[in-house]
């Protein structure tokens, strides 16, 4: 029986939503959540780009798409770009500690997905396949993580160790091999640390850099066994993350309120690991990819005012 904890959250409860609401001039000052702690609003103190360029777009309406001339709000999420009225170079770029693969259920519906949001802000290290069309991961099992609260899970803390054993089992041909594998960080590395050469571990490497790729599943919880189960899946390691609340606007009927959308899921995992695995501080080096989410957030939020549901 798999481990219900936020993490599950990570599957994605895509159960999304609708594109944001347009026209909404009300309520001007209202917060962003009701409730006052940091816990149960940790979208009021990211450190995002302006968002002028979306409060524009929002008086507009709906625009083309510049590569399919599709009507959309915001972004157009089959071609993975802003609208025409969303200039590109206003929307803020992130660059990541690692790539991302999202694998997304074939009966997700592009527009409810928040995953696009993570290609759209940082495009040069997401990638997104629709299920079955994958990758093959088994020749490099010892550089990626797939993100699922398995029985099997470990924390983001623990990745650097599980991932050295899968080095040691010979996953990699040789010594020189390992060695001219691009850093992503140097880390402090403690003397007791050091590797043997035979552990086909670079001793000049830092304690969790072997990880080059992170994968999410962009489903409903319910529609994950479908592709967790894959036999190209097997066999990579299994991250949990930590517990948190969602904030997601459609949250998935009798699930948990730590079931993350998508793009939570990608957003904390980057925050712990930039803490637990990189060992630096955050200071908001991954806000922006929240950057349409905050204010999709705001604008359902207001809508629900407006309409007395709150």
């Amino acid at each position: 029986q798999l481990t219900m904890s936020l993490n599950s959250s990570t599957l994605v409860n895509e159960e999304n939503a609708q594109g944001p609401k347009r026209n909404i001039e009300c309520l001007e000052s209202l917060e962003l959540q009701t409730p006052s702690s940091f816990q149960d609003n940790p979208l009021q103190q990211l450190q995002l780009a302006s968002q002028e360029v979306l409060e524009k777009a929002k008086k507009s309406g709906r625009s083309k798409c510049p590569r399919c001339n599709s009507s959309r709000m915001f972004y157009c999420y089959t071609c993975f770009v802003p609208v025409e009225t969303v200039p590109t170079k206003e929307i803020p770029t992130v660059k990541l500690p690692l790539k991302i693969d999202i694998i997304k259920h074939p009966n997700e519906t592009d527009g409810k997905s928040t995953a696009v949001h993570a290609k759209l802000l940082a495009p040069d290290d997401v990638t997104i396949y629709k299920y079955p069309c994958i990758p093959e991961y088994e020749e490099k099992r010892h550089e990626i993580a797939l993100i699922f609260p398995g029985p099997n899970s470990v924390s983001v803390k623990d990745i650097a160790f599980h991932l050295q054993k899968y080095a040691k089992k010979g996953v990699c041909a040789s010594d020189d091999d390992c060695s001219r594998e691009p850093l992503l960080k140097q880390a402090k590395i403690e003397p007791e640390e050091e590797k043997k050469p035979n552990e086909c571990i670079s001793s000049s490497r830092s304690e969790g850099t072997s990880l080059k790729k992170i994968i999410f599943i962009d489903s409903t919880w319910n529609q994950t066994n479908k592709i967790i189960t894959d036999e190209r899946l097997q066999g990579l390691l299994q991250i949990e993350l930590k517990t948190r609340k969602t904030c997601f606007w459609r949250h998935q009927k009798g699930k948990p309120d730590t079931y993350l959308s998508t793009i939570e899921a990608i957003y904390y995992f980057l925050v712990d690991y930039h803490q637990e695995i990189l060992k630096e501080s955050y200071k908001g080096q991954y806000d922006n990819l929240l950057f349409f989410f905050s204010f999709m957030h705001t604008l359902i939020k207001d809508a629900k005012c407006c309409a007395g549901k709150e």
